[in-house]
């Protein structure tokens, strides 16, 4: 990563941050590249052994909840997405507005995907973001993940595979990748892949961290999203968008959608607090280093930087072009 920007191709005028391992505390001390011309953050010396900083509790694979009610709670979904997506449908026009549109909803109405569609999310760990889908109707389900254990059938058609996105043959009307970019080198040939397998015409849905924030700019290095060594790439809105459109991806829409977490998990680790240990407040709110007050204030603040456009993460809603 030593040459020009894996984004915008810029060769000069970048700026070096070091950085430590802090989810874990595994300790290790990293740099980081800003791009002079999109502002992109590259890490330049990845580990020699990446899967030492991805423990097995790192994602997991567990499935959720029972199936006592399962059936229930599918049918009433179902019925909620028909009105989300479709129109009409009294009753799941009631339980929308009891309850909500759900995000997979809203982020498959933006991008015009109907129930009958392809869909493949790329990093599906154990597939449950594809198992909401599935319980909402959606029938024509695919993810994949290089760590998981081994290929699984859900039934109904949903399938998870243990692949890389270069294993995949077939074309999508969307393509998912939820926190998956930033994990992954060769930003350019990943774009490549997408635009192989998403069908002309079709949804590209990217969700990343992103570095051009108010998070990043108050926090630097210890900025709780730029998440040492693992994170090999963070984006600006102008870098993902530059190399989106390179791959013949034009943007539709974004919706910022940061959390409170950006400003309490960077506070920790401006603390000296790992994200795992015994004093953080991911591990035991009861411990919390915080007091209600400063929590309740996060909270507002991340609220705040999304109606800004300055929160340090957003969903970006690709359109391919229609050439073969």
């Amino acid at each position: 990563m030593n040459g020009a920007c894996a984004s915008c191709g810029a060769d000069g005028g970048h700026r070096l941050h070091a950085a430590r391992e802090m989810m874990f505390g595994l300790g290790g001390a990293f740099t980081y590249r800003e791009c002079g011309g999109c502002g992109c953050l590259e890490l330049l010396d990845p580990p020699a052994d990446p899967a030492l900083y991805y423990p097995a509790d790192y994602y997991s694979y567990r499935r959720g909840a029972g199936r006592r009610l399962e059936r229930l709670g599918a049918w009433l979904k179902r019925r909620r997405a028909r009105s989300c997506l479709e129109g009409g449908d009294p009753l799941g026009a009631l339980l929308k507005r009891a309850f909500g549109e759900p995000a997979q909803l809203r982020w498959m109405r933006r991008l015009g995907i109907g129930r009958g569609d392809a869909v493949l999310d790329v990093g599906c760990g154990a597939g449950e973001l594809l198992r909401e889908l599935q319980r909402d109707g959606f029938r024509r389900l695919a993810g994949i993940d290089p760590y998981l254990p081994a290929d699984r059938d859900f039934g109904q058609g949903l399938v998870v595979r243990r692949e890389h996105l270069a294993d995949v043959t077939e074309r999508h009307d969307l393509v998912m990748l939820h926190h998956v970019l930033e994990h992954l080198p060769d930003q350019r040939g990943v774009f490549a892949q997408l635009r192989r397998v998403v069908k002309p015409g079709g949804g590209l849905l990217v969700r990343v961290p992103l570095a051009d924030s108010l998070a990043w700019r108050r926090y630097g290095a210890d900025w709780v999203q730029l998440d040492a060594p693992r994170h090999l790439v963070l984006h600006t809105r102008r870098s993902l968008e530059t190399l989106a459109a390179g791959a013949g991806f034009t943007l539709e829409g974004r919706e910022n959608d940061g959390t409170a977490f950006q400003f309490w998990g960077s506070e920790q680790y401006r603390r000296g607090i790992p994200l795992r240990d015994p004093r953080s407040h991911a591990t035991d709110p009861r411990r919390s280093p915080f007091t209600r007050a400063e929590l309740e204030g996060f909270a507002r603040e991340a609220a705040q930087a999304n109606r800004d456009g300055d929160s340090d993460q957003a969903a970006f809603f690709f359109r391919r072009d229609r050439n073969p």
